[in-house]
């Protein structure tokens, strides 16, 4: 007796699964609406949200790590392929017990024909004992009333279904059709699946389909379409596992009903549809607690190593911004260098970088001052010779003025060029590559033409190489140009404050990994209050010359050109005999440039 509130056994579960689904694709709704769009759009606002910081971004890329495990997980469980191996055996038990208690209990039916016992015994199975146009002697048909008690006993316990099948393949009983042998809860039909109902379907359809069959239900007619009956009738055992339309795993097997060598049927158990997706289901939820746990771990280390990494780098980009801002007059970065890690580098960095902006501002602002102040000078002077000028009574006078003038406009242009040099030095430096540069021809090169020029003086250069051969080529990395500005600038230094007729020293040789370049005058030296003094710019110390023949630029640019190629430049008086008093005497100066040798 069918159940009036079931489907249709003929209708095949994917009609009834496609009647939703035409209903869905006819649905006119706004493209907004639809699934696919929503999702898409609630994508773009996870991704965008979950890296939005470095912190969401390190949780995410966690947790998407632990979501794919537990994923795979779910989806490759060998629990849920071990328990439909177990499912399918404890079934094929079961039948091959119902099925001898089916043909026990057929009726027994014979003629007036003599019965060979050794023939009988003979028999294989599908075989009867007479030919097949001859009503068979031993033929034991199943009765659906003396089986059907016997079915009721048998399946009663059980959650499975049973259908007995005629060696044609034609249902006989189906325990479905039993009165109180067993009742199957199936879910209400509804005209239209809800979104929920369309998304658990299909996740559950994901999860088991794999490369499974779809289960159908086939006619009571067409017993031979399931594969396990049609194996069945002839003499073999068989198990399936198929999937519905609703994403439910069923397992199902079949047996022949044997009776003295003889086929009589076929016995068909299967499951119901949520039987294995129950204890799946259950094995999945404790996977989804143990990965619920493990993401919370997750999620707390997460933050733990967020806070070690994003709460330094944010500190560090504020300090960043206010020293952009200039919010005080000087701002300190936080100083993490105690870390053993790449905050740490990056601390000690940006407190190297922002010291050297702070000094670089500071220099630039005293050389502007020093620029304004020098340049104060000789204007100061030459507006009041201009102002004199008309004022003056004799010609004597107005000469003396003009060349006031002269001497004034001279100096400014000197300032200007050399201060023009100092402020482009760095840019320079910057843009120009490194190359090698050998020292013995630059310095062969710079003497010979002090020697020719003579720089305004009576005073020869002498140059010397103490090399480890006379090959040697002392080569340094840096620009040949500003190298010889710097030693042009030594060598017309120490020829104006030498004698005429004495000679400048020019000593290249080799000092520890380092090329050191020397330059020795014979002049008065330099005073011990000086020596540092005189890299200053504007500074100057020349007693012997006139006021202003001079910017106090020269040294300063020197020793920024040796600073940027990485190198050390110093003076210091070269001692001579000691005085009557046990001093010791000055025999003139001396200028040291060390740079790191190739």
């Amino acid at each position: 007796m069918l159940d009036r509130t079931q489907p249709d056994p003929n209708q095949s579960a994917a009609d009834v699964a496609s009647d939703g689904v035409l209903e869905h694709v006819t649905d006119d709704k706004p493209q907004g609406w639809r699934p696919l769009n929503w999702l898409k759009r609630a994508g773009q606002f996870f991704f965008a949200l979950s890296f939005s910081s470095l912190p969401r971004r390190i949780v995410s890329l966690n947790l998407a790590g632990l979501v794919a495990l537990v994923a795979s997980i779910l989806y490759l469980s060998q629990f849920r392929a071990g328990l439909i191996d177990a499912r399918a055996q404890s079934l094929l038990v079961q039948a091959e017990i119902i099925a001898g208690a089916i043909a026990a209990s057929a009726t027994v039916q014979t003629n007036a024909i003599t019965i060979d016992p050794d023939r009988l015994l003979d028999l294989k199975p599908g075989e009867t004992y007479g030919g097949p146009d001859e009503y068979s002697p031993l033929d034991f048909p199943i009765n659906p009333e003396r089986v059907a008690p016997v079915l009721r006993t048998l399946i009663s316990p059980t959650k499975t279904r049973a259908r007995i099948y005629d060696p044609n393949g034609s249902l006989l009983l189906d325990s479905r059709n039993l009165e109180n042998v067993l009742r199957f809860d199936l879910p209400p039909p509804a005209d239209k699946p809800g979104i929920v109902e369309r998304g658990m379907v299909a996740v559950r359809t994901w999860l088991n389909r794999g490369d499974l069959p779809l289960y159908r239900e086939l006619g009571p007619e067409n017993g031979n379409g399931y594969a396990e009956v049609g194996d069945a009738l002839q003499g073999q055992k068989r198990s399936m596992v198929r999937v519905n339309a609703r994403g439910e795993v069923i397992v199902s097997v079949a047996v022949p009903v044997l009776r003295s060598r003889a086929i009589h049927g076929a016995l068909m158990l299967s499951t119901q549809g949520d039987d294995i997706d129950q204890m799946v289901t259950a094995e999945r939820l404790a996977i989804l607690k143990v990965g619920g746990v493990a993401a919370a771990v997750m999620i707390m280390l997460s933050l733990l190593l967020a806070s070690t990494i994003a709460g330094p780098v944010r500190r560090l980009a504020d300090s960043a911004e206010r020293v952009r801002r200039r919010i005080k007059a000087r701002i300190e970065i936080p100083d993490f260098t105690r870390r053993r890690d790449e905050i740490g580098h990056l601390s000690g960095a940006l407190r190297d970088m922002t010291s050297a902006l702070y000094s670089r501002i500071e220099a630039i602002e005293m050389f502007a001052a020093d620029v304004a102040h020098e340049l104060k000078n000789p204007l100061t002077s030459l507006r009041s010779a201009v102002e004199t000028l008309p004022l003056a009574r004799n010609e004597n006078s107005r000469a003396r003025l003009l060349e006031v003038i002269e001497h004034d406009v001279k100096r400014l242009d000197r300032l200007i060029s050399d201060i023009s040099d100092a402020s482009r030095l760095d840019a320079e430096l910057q843009r120009q590559d490194a190359i090698p540069v050998d020292l013995r021809r630059l310095l062969t090169t710079l003497a010979s033409v002090a020697n020719e020029t003579k720089l305004g003086h009576d005073v020869a250069v002498e140059t010397r190489f103490e090399g480890r051969s006379p090959a040697d080529t002392f080569a340094v990395t840096g620009h040949d140009s500003r190298l010889g500005q710097v030693v042009s600038n030594l060598l017309s230094n120490a020829q104006s404050f030498s004698e005429r007729g004495s000679k400048v020293r020019l000593t290249c040789r080799r000092a520890r990994g380092e090329i050191e370049i020397v330059v020795d005058d014979d002049g008065p030296g330099i005073r011990d209050d000086a020596l540092e003094r005189i890299f200053e710019r504007f500074y100057t110390d020349r007693p012997h010359q006139g006021f202003g023949q001079n910017s106090g630029l020269g040294l300063s640019i020197s020793k920024q050109i040796i600073d940027a190629h990485g190198g050390r430049i110093w003076a210091e008086n070269r001692p001579g005999p000691l005085d009557a008093d046990g001093a010791p005497t000055v025999t003139g100066a001396r200028f040291v440039v060390r740079l790191p040798a190739l």
